[in-house]
């Protein structure tokens, strides 16, 4: 099965609802207004309040309260309600697939790291609005919970904590494809923007100077994660699985990746526990 053939099976057992369809067509609209995005938003009431949670959590940080959903969208902007919404929908799509729980928390602890590791990241480096940067950690690995689904005994197989063999390495050997790879063509399927799924299409690609912030934020982030959650209990430096380069390329340290994995620790509770509160009852 190639990553094209994942997608098309993954498609038909993983669907945004039609609330989402109707949202992202209104954003996609120049001639909708606030008011016409937060009605939709607020026919789902687990969709508004996930958002009013989202948005009122320490992640924003604003000062205020935000109490209606056309406020949300007024302070943090279309596109980042936007992208609460693909958050929200997203852990809601997957909820349907037969896995063990204890994978599945583990699996959304990890992506929300990314998450985390991505916006801390983005905004030490001054980008504007790093908080749009979390969907890009959030969804880097779906392929993976693709790949769990269809083929089982595949993903087994591609498991891997050996420093010497990288899991996007052995998902090639394996697969013919990484997980990277098939989670941006799940999203590409989804019709979700193209800055989403490129970015999450190339995270494994070694040469980061040719291709914008975004991705390289994201080969970042997701190796500063993997040494913390894949590789934890290895004694292992940043250096094992990010060159110097790398990191002088974006203008990072190694004191600023450590500030990131401690912003990590202090968030991570708060967004699991409006993501996935089961996994939060782990910590």
């Amino acid at each position: 099965m190639t990553a094209d053939d994942y997608v098309e099976q993954a498609s038909e057992i993983f669907v945004l609802s039609d609330s989402f369809i109707r949202i992202r067509e209104l954003i996609d609209d120049e001639a909708s207004t606030i008011d016409d995005i937060s009605e939709v938003i607020l026919l789902d009431p687990a969709l508004a309040g996930t958002v009013l949670k989202l948005a009122n959590s320490p992640f924003f940080n604003y000062p205020g309260k935000i109490d209606t959903i056309s406020k949300a969208v007024l302070v943090l902007g279309i596109t980042e309600v936007y992208n609460l919404v693909i958050a929200y929908f997203t852990t809601e799509a997957f909820k349907k697939i037969n896995a063990n729980q204890a994978y599945l928390d583990d699996f959304w602890i990890k992506s929300i790291d990314c998450a985390l590791l991505m916006k801390f990241l983005g905004t030490s480096l001054g980008i504007v609005h790093a908080e749009r940067l979390f969907i890009l950690g959030l969804l880097h690995n779906l392929g993976e919970l693709v790949v769990h689904q269809l083929t089982l005994e595949k993903h087994t197989a591609c498991e891997s904590n050996d420093i010497n063999l990288l899991p996007w390495h052995k998902q090639q050997d394996i697969l013919g494809f990484t997980f990277g790879e098939c989670s941006a063509g799940l999203l590409k399927e989804w019709q979700l923007p193209y800055n989403i799924f490129a970015a999450i299409r190339d995270q494994d690609i070694d040469d980061l100077s040719q291709y914008n912030v975004e991705t390289q934020l994201l080969y970042i982030a997701k190796r500063v994660m993997s040494k913390n959650q894949v590789f934890k209990g290895q004694s292992l430096d940043y250096s094992s699985l990010v060159t110097k380069e790398q990191l002088e390329l974006l203008c990072l340290d190694k004191n600023m990746l450590e500030n990131a994995v401690d912003y990590c620790d202090l968030e991570r509770l708060s967004l699991l526990a409006i993501l996935n509160p089961r996994a939060s009852m782990l910590y």
